[in-house]
């Protein structure tokens, strides 16, 4: 089944807008904020430079994980390239489908093809903390890539720390394999376009940590539509699946009792 999105800011109706203007004050307006946004992507380019030249840090290339194909070394997984960019989705043992991290959902599926890293020479896979058995028949659910590894049995080492919900970059020099750089928090939003793109519409996200002007419709909790209910309107985490699943085929909606909190 689909579900029916229902407009989740009902509010919005009666809600404040920008003021109306004419073309050519819209445009000096626009202009106004453009140099901002270009200082912005200049800052954007300079932190780039910079975390090109942070130090590295070693890391065991043996270190095991298992995957589609069996178990598979650190090193197995960079298929000969130098770079390695891995996703540790996070993973609630023993919980069904619906249960796994709507964050985490949200930070992969836009980049789950990882044709144009391969084009730069750059893998890709995905770390959970879960048996490879309960991971393959979630990664067929939601037509995810075979790119899904355990690292359950792996050791910590292998990705820099215990923090899950974080992206991870190697290079590899020889068989040896270093990590160079690990991101976390807001720093996840590079692979959520959704929320870039959110971020230019005159609403914006409708969260209420975020900056609205008097009158715009109230903001919610951080997240809140990242998962959806049987009504297709995000609810504040109190059930429904992570929003992307009811693309699904088949998926049909969460029944009351099945719920857990995390």
């Amino acid at each position: 089944m689909t579900a029916t999105y229902e407009n989740p800011t009902d509010q919005a109706e009666t809600a404040a807008v920008p003021t109306v203007v004419d073309q050519v004050a819209w445009q000096t307006a626009r202009d106004e904020l453009l140099v901002r946004e270009k200082a912005h992507t200049r800052e954007g380019d300079a932190i780039a430079a910079a975390r090109r030249r942070l130090p590295m840090m070693e890391v065991d290339g043996t270190v095991t994980v298992v995957g589609p194909d069996g178990p598979t070394t650190l090193l197995d997984l960079f298929e000969g390239r130098e770079e390695l960019v891995v996703y540790k989705h996070m993973w609630h043992l023993g919980e069904p489908f619906e249960n796994q991290c709507e964050g985490c959902t949200l930070t992969y599926w836009a980049v789950q093809d990882p044709a144009y890293l391969k084009a730069r020479g750059v893998s890709f896979a995905v770390f959970a903390k879960a048996p490879y058995a309960d991971l393959a028949p979630f990664v067929e659910f939601m037509g995810y890539p075979q790119h899904w590894y355990s690292a359950l049995d792996a050791g910590e080492d292998v990705v820099g720390g215990g923090d899950y919900g974080t992206w991870v970059c190697f290079l590899r020099q020889g068989d040896r394999v270093f990590l160079t750089n690990s991101v976390t928090g807001r720093g996840a939003e590079a692979t959520m376009p959704a929320l870039a793109l959110l971020d230019m519409t005159v609403r914006g996200r409708v969260e209420a940590w975020q900056d609205y002007p008097e009158g715009w419709p109230e903001g919610k909790a951080p997240g809140w539509f990242w998962r959806a209910g049987e009504d297709g309107v995000g609810n504040s985490w109190t059930g429904g699946r992570p929003t992307i699943q009811w693309t699904r085929p088949g998926v049909t909606p969460v029944t009351g009792g099945e719920h857990h909190h995390h």
